[in-house]
Formats: C-alpha cells, structure tokens, sequence
C-alpha cells in the first residue's frame, strides 16, 4: 500500500505559494496571512478525488496508486529546512514556484541550494502566465488548451520567460525543461507553466506530480501495516482547551490516542502520553484549528494535532516515536536525531535558530559562502552565548527565527563589540550580516592605520626651504602614500632622521597629508644642506613589527611599492628584517 506524498512549496516571496494550494483547495487562506504573506508553516490534504476534479480529462483514464498529495505551505524555504526525517529533508518532493515574469530571485536560489543539499525531486511553476502581456484568461483550463487562445506575442512573451528559467536553472547546475518535452523526468526538472490566480495549467502541475510520485517514488511511498509512528514537529501552540498542542507530519507507520511518544525537547527528550488526536478536514489547513476534528488513529502521510502533558519544552523541527517496546531505546533514537550536523570550526561565529533543520541550513548557507562556525545550537540566544561570541572571530551571533533573552540582551549592549544579526528570511539576514562584517572589516583597517605607521614617501621641492633648522621647515610633495606628524623620515643609505613635528598647509595644522599633495613640514634635528638636501628622497620610517602587520593590510601598488623599498633598504644592515 502506498502512502501519499509529501510535497513542499518553495520560493520567493510573493512569487505565489500560498496562493497556488489556495487554487488547488478552494480556499483563501493567503487573505488570512498577515500583510499576505505565510507566517507560520501550514499542512494540508489534497485527497485523490479533488485531483481527478482539477485535472479532468487528464487523468480520467488513468488509474492511480497514490491516495493523494500531502502539501507542505512555508515561509519561503523555513518548512523544507525545519522538517527532517532521519536527518534528511522530509518531503517526498517539492514545487519550486517562481513569477516567470521576474526569474529567479535570491529565495529562489536558496531554495535551489537546499533541494540540492537533500537531493529532493522538485518540478518548477513559471507561475504568474496571467500577468504576461495580453494574456487571455481561461480559468482552470489546462495550459494545453488555453495556450492555443494566445496571441503570437503572447506565447512569444511566454516562451522568453520559460528559455530564462531553463538557462538560470543550468546556470546551477540543473537540467529543465517544459514539461511537454520531457522523456526522462529523472535526469530534467519539468518547468510547467502556471496561473495561481487563473488556475490555468494547475492540471498539469498536479499530474506531473503525480505522475513522478507513482512511477519513481514507489519504494519510499511503501507504507507498513504495523509500524510504530514517525513523525517530525511543524509547530509548538497554546491551544484553548487543549493547553500545549504540536502540529506534526506523520511520515511513517500510524499514531492513535493514547500511545506512549517520545518527542525531542529543549534539553533532552519528552515521553508523554496522546491525549488528544486532531486532523483537519480535507482540504483544509492544520493552522485552521477551529475545523480540525478529533480521532481515534491516523496512518501516514498526515498532517496531525497533538495535546499531551508536558509538550512546551518541544522544539520545532524535532523528531516523534511512538513508542511500543523499549522506551530507552526509542529515547537514545530521538535524541540522537535531534541533535544538528554543522561542521565547526576553531574560530568563526555563533549561530542560532528555531530547529535543528533551519540550523542545519544556515550552516549550509554559511559553508557555502565560506564563513566559519565556532558554535551552533537551537533556542533563543542567551547570555552564555553572547559570551562566547565575544571572544570569537568574528565576534558576531546569527539569529534565525528566534529571540535574544533579556539578560542577553544586557550582554550585548554592555559588550558593544559583539554584531547580532536577527531575521525570519534567510538569504536577507545573510546579506545583512555580509553588510555587518564588511563595515568592522573597513573599521578593523581604519583602525589599523591610525595604530601603525604606513608606508609614505616624499620629495624635498626646489625653492621650498622656509627654514634650515631648528626646526626644519620645508615643502614637499607626497609622492606615495602619506606623512603624519609623528613620524620618522628615512634617507636612501638607511639613516634615520629626526621626527616630523608638523604638517602644514596654507598655515593649517593637518592630521595627515596623502599622495599628491604639496605641504610644508617641520623636522626636528635636521639642517638643510647637510642631512638634507633640496630633490631629496625621504621615506617614511616604519618599524620591523608594522612592516609584518602591514602585510595583514590592503595596500594600494604604490604603498607596497615603498613598503617593499624600506624593507630592501632596512636589509642591507639586516638580511631577515621584516620578514
């Protein structure tokens, strides 16, 4: 007997997600959303017989094994990440929709790295064919015949979007096609063309799904009569009446009122008994509580509500076991499933998140972009981990989907070194951490420069000699870098003369003076004519230790120029200087 799929939705924002499952069910569910976009996970059955209503004349001949489909609605790809099975990605398969009129956005390629990070089986919806120019709507026909009712332009405007996403998806490493030119869906990603506002080429998206389901997805669809429930945690709520519920997808076996579970937990595992066992009417999403009706028993693939003693230490993203036997054993299991793989590092950055999946594919994002991780955990940041990040490099906390507790909060603002980088969107908390980095980077330098001396050089003008001596006061031209009061001048033969007292123009005092620049500078123990002499070549003296923290600094061609002069003019007394 064959289970139904699980099938996840991924994108970008706003490219459509909730409101292709809303065409498919019949509902409205993305007007309930708030600001129209999906805030929390959501799990609704598709049963058999709504999809032979949908596809029509496409399926009416064909007889199916699989029972339905089991879609997965999610704040971009947090769902797909937060739900795991046996440390890989739940879903069967995925839908990766994208506006064809836009192509692919930073969403869509996130979500492109984490369906290959699991290896999961995924179709694309060029959704939004309404919007091309002078689309013709006809709702909830097939592509097949409401393409033919299009003008050239039209199927010209649409042909343009599809060739871009075959090409952006080759671009990462994916063969795509449309769906109709396809021979072996194993080795092509079927694009289908799609309105989720029209319902136009809904028919084939579902029976591309479908089709993929019963003919190669047969082994892992394959339900046992007898197994002990498996499941993964969507969400933890506080229900009325029930007190602390979970939301689960029970992917294997069956689950009945009043078996004994096992659930991971914030700190270790929690065994607890159902009292309580809710599933949604078909077509109808588990986040509509008040239309979830209570039963006896549920076999897999579902969408399920629990209440039992004790689940508010349950962490999203957990496993769940129904226990029949050694409840010892089952617990090792569940603990050992729960915990997160992310490669770390001796240095890098602390990360948090809602799950152990998110965790996982933060940590993804992160290797993929070459950032380092020193610790990774899941919950709300505390004030242990706002320590740690303090003597890390980078001193910096990732925050996926999660708080900062107040005392952490202390932490960070008492120790205003440390970046905290908070978001519910992936690749946007990415980017803003990229930005944070940057900026200390840039600040890291400047400081840099103000500690150390730099490389500099400097050419004595003719007929610029305002004193000889006491001080010294003549014009120069900066040739490279630049001078600081301060600094020590170095002759060509090696021979270090006295400190620049200041550096002047137009009568003003300057901090520094940079390359190009004509000022005049005071000299302390030097007389023109003997130490110096007019068309000079002064450099500026820089110490053995700088000369090796200047290497851990971006200089430009003609800094390291003089840097590498100084060095083989140091070297003549000292063969290793600097090095």
């Amino acid at each position: 007997m064959i289970r139904q799929p699980i099938v996840c939705v991924l994108g970008h924002i706003d490219h459509g997600k909730t409101t292709l499952l809303d065409a498919i069910r019949g509902s409205a569910m993305v007007q309930k959303e708030p600001g129209r976009i999906t805030q929390h996970i959501g799990a609704t059955e598709i049963p058999l017989d709504t999809i032979y209503q949908v596809c029509g004349p496409l399926l009416s001949e064909k007889t199916l094994a699989v029972p339905g489909l089991l879609f997965i609605d999610t704040p971009g790809h947090r769902a797909f990440v937060t739900l795991r099975a046996r440390g890989g990605a739940l879903a069967d398969l995925a839908i990766l929709i994208v506006d064809v009129n836009e192509g692919f956005m930073p969403q869509t390629l996130e979500s492109l790295r984490i369906l290959k990070q699991y290896k999961t089986p995924f179709i694309i919806a060029a959704n939004k064919i309404d919007l091309l120019p002078g689309w013709q709507p006809h709702h909830g026909a097939p592509i097949a015949s409401t393409l033919p009712n299009q003008s050239p332009s039209t199927k010209a405007a649409l042909d343009r979007g599809v060739y871009q996403l075959v090409e952006s998806a080759y671009d990462h490493g994916f063969h795509a096609d449309r769906y109709e030119q396809i021979t072996d869906f194993t080795e092509t990603v079927a694009i289908v063309p799609i309105s989720a506002k029209t319902s136009e080429g809904i028919p084939e998206l579902l029976m591309v799904l479908l089709g993929l389901a019963q003919r190669y997805l047969a082994p892992r669809l394959q339900r046992e009569k007898e197994w002990e429930g498996e499941g993964t945690v969507l969400e933890v709520k506080e229900v009325e009446g029930l007190g602390p519920t979970i939301d689960i997808i029970l992917y294997n076996g069956s689950l009945r009122r009043g078996d004994q579970i096992v659930v991971g937990g914030v700190e270790r595992p929690i065994i607890t008994k159902v009292r309580a066992l809710l599933r949604p009417k078909p077509l109808v999403d588990i986040r509509l509580g008040g239309e979830l009706a209570p039963i006896e028993r549920v076999s897999a693939a579902a969408g399920v509500r629990i209440a039992a003693p004790g689940l508010s230490d349950v962490v999203a993203g957990s496993p769940i076991r129904v226990v029949s036997g050694d409840v010892a054993a089952v617990v090792e299991q569940v603990q050992t499933e729960a915990q997160p793989v992310v490669e770390l590092a001796e240095k890098g950055l602390v990360i948090k998140a809602d799950s152990v999946g998110s965790l996982e594919a933060l940590a993804y994002e992160l290797r993929s972009r070459d950032i380092p991780i020193r610790m990774a955990g899941v919950g709300d940041v505390s004030k242990r981990e706002v320590v740690d990040a303090s003597v890390g490099e980078p001193p910096a906390i990732l925050a996926f989907c999660v708080q900062v507790l107040p005392d952490a909060a202390a932490e960070l603002s008492e120790r205003g070194e440390v970046g905290l980088t908070q978001g519910d969107v992936m690749y946007q908390m990415l980017e803003d951490y990229e930005e944070w980095a940057s900026q200390r980077k840039a600040e890291q330098e400047r400081a840099m420069r103000r500690a150390i001396v730099y490389p500099g050089s400097v050419k004595i003008l003719p007929g610029c000699v305002f004193r000889v001596s006491k001080p010294a006061i003549i014009g120069v031209r900066v040739l490279a870098g630049h001078i600081r009061p301060g600094c020590k001048l170095l002759r060509e033969d090696g021979r270090v003369l006295g400190r620049v007292k200041s550096v002047q123009s137009e009568g003003k005092g300057l901090k520094e003076a940079i390359a190009g620049a004509e000022v005049a500078i005071a000299i302390e123990n030097v007389t023109v004519g003997r130490q110096v002499h007019v068309e000079d070549v002064l450099y500026v003296d820089i110490s053995e230790g700088d000369a090796r923290r200047l290497r851990e600094v971006k200089l430009n061609p003609d800094e390291q120029e003089v840097l590498q002069r100084v060095c083989e003019i140091k070297r003549q007394k000292k063969a290793s200087w600097g090095m």
